[in-house]
């Protein structure tokens, strides 16, 4: 009949991304800490229906997870790449129909191979899965784990990388929000909140940070951090980083952060208890999960309209996995758990759905013009460095050939055995060497230097478009001195540059 208001039913939806810690032959207890992880994730409370999971590098602890947690997420996929894997799993209580492995195009370099980024090829994992029927029961879901910085900003050789992968994951989720899907993104992000990166994801994505949803004026980043300490804030304590600040790393909580000393008592049995009212200075949030529904403006559900709704609202958000392992005593990894519900009323009937369908797209944002300037500084900064680092490499292969052309030549007049010996060590290995920095001065600078002017050239025309965008709404009188916000949403939830108004 009608005008009558058809019967609906509320479905929920958990979400847990993890850094696992997953290092091979480096991370402590890995085996034993990972067993727990799946322990734990199979018994959470609430029981966990996608999961993403950073950091577990080996089939061998992938598979001891899926064995715990198969009665509740029967679905997964462990992603591999680059040379020694990328660490990236997706557990799923619905099938997987789509799943691809989007690698980087920037994502370090070869020559730091003790840290390691480039050799496991980072990316974003992607999976498309089906939670129903519905053609609104789809998720594309997408777990990532960004370049880590290494050194502190301003002096961070890394940003530049980080924040083009920032720009590439976000390019994805925008087109999965464009088709009108629910879009997850979560992971390890490696950056704090309203950083460069951050600001692309969200403006760019058309996604939400789930935190900031519920805790808008929670930190940007360690209380010792000149952006943190901008902000005038006392130092928060460790519960309240916790329950606030929604910190996943870094934490006097976490028994890997500890001293040796502590460590070392751990190891002999020995535990000990951190007061979390205690002051919590550098721990920091890292650990994200991004969504939105069907290509509208993410919102709480507490702001949603009491109209009938087939889109996905925010319902909390909380760190998780914070406890210890039960025999080790030490903490399940480096970082805790990042965890949030959906929920959305759907109506009893397929047919209803239609009731919730946008008819419009409020995908397809932009940052102040100032904002992109400042990536495109950052971006020619590294790339002048980089053409300095090229020449000096190829430089350093001319002259260890020179210098081996010498030995051979020196060999001839050499008085004694030995020296001959001498001679040719040091031309082989000095050979060796300079071939090795030659080639990724000439071939891997080279591809990275493709790669960055791509990505300039992509910031320059979203920077364009955002001055169109500006100069439209200066003439219309709404003004053009922001980016321009989100465009959709009953609740009024809008970006400048950033920041939530």
């Amino acid at each position: 009949m009608a005008g009558c208001r058809p019967t609906s039913s509320t479905q929920k939806l958990n979400i847990l991304s993890l850094n696992c810690w997953g290092l091979k032959f480096i991370a402590k207890h890995r085996n034993a800490r990972l067993q727990e992880i799946g322990t734990q994730i199979a018994n959470a409370e609430p029981q966990p229906d996608i999961v993403g999971l950073q950091e577990c590098w080996t089939q061998q602890d992938y598979l001891a997870i899926r064995e715990r947690t198969r009665h509740i997420l029967p679905y997964g996929k462990f992603y591999h790449s680059g040379i020694f894997g990328g660490g990236l799993v997706i557990l799923s209580r619905w099938p997987i129909e789509e799943s691809s492995m989007m690698r980087y195009p920037l994502n370090g370099r070869p020559a730091a191979f003790y840290r390691g980024d480039w050799f496991v090829g980072k990316g974003v994992a992607c999976a498309r899965i089906r939670m129903g029927a519905g053609k609104r029961d789809i998720a594309e879901v997408f777990t990532t784990h960004l370049h880590a910085p290494y050194e502190r900003e301003p002096h961070d050789s890394y940003i530049c990388h980080r924040t083009a992968q920032a720009w590439e994951i976000a390019k994805l989720m925008r087109g999965a929000a464009e088709r009108g899907h629910l879009v997850i993104a979560l992971g390890d992000f490696n950056m704090i909140p309203l950083s460069l990166a951050h600001q692309l994801i969200e403006a760019h994505s058309g996604c939400r940070d789930v935190w900031r949803l519920i805790h808008p004026d929670s930190s940007i980043g360690a209380a010792v951090d000149g952006v943190e300490m901008a902000r005038g804030v006392p130092t928060p304590s460790a519960e309240f980083n916790i329950t606030t600040n929604g910190a996943t790393c870094d934490s006097i909580l976490n028994t890997w952060r500890w001293d040796s000393a502590r460590q070392k008592d751990l190891d002999k049995g020995r535990n000990h208890h951190v007061d979390a009212s205690l002051e919590d200075p550098r721990a920091k949030r890292l650990d994200y999960i991004f969504f939105s529904s069907g290509g509208q403006t993410p919102k709480p559900s507490s702001a949603s309209s009491t109209g009938m709704s087939t889109e996905w609202t925010l319902e909390s958000a909380q760190v998780g996995m914070t406890g210890r392992h039960p025999d080790l005593h030490c903490s399940l990894s480096d970082h805790f758990s990042v965890e949030c519900t959906l929920t959305r009323l759907t109506p009893s009937s397929p047919d209803d759905a239609v009731l919730g369908a946008p008819e419009t797209s409020s995908v397809g944002q932009y940052l102040p013009p100032s904002t992109y300037d400042d990536i495109l500084e950052m971006t020619h900064k590294y790339m002048r460095r980089e053409q300095i680092q090229r020449k000096l490499r190829l430089g350093h292969m001319g002259y260890q050939l020179l210098l081996s052309i010498g030995c051979h030549i020196g060999v001839w007049w050499a008085p004694y055995p030995f020296v001959a010996f001498i001679l040719m060590l040091v031309s082989t290995v000095g050979l060796s060497v300079g071939i090795i920095d030659g080639l990724m001065g000439g071939l891997f600078i080279g591809s990275e230097m493709r790669a960055l002017k791509e990505f300039e050239w992509e910031v320059q025309t979203a920077r364009g478009l955002a001055e169109v965008e500006r100069e439209q709404r200066s003439r219309s009188g709404q003004g053009g001195e922001e980016g321009i916000g989100f465009q959709g949403g009953e609740d009024g939830i809008k970006f400048h540059g950033g920041a939530e108004s």
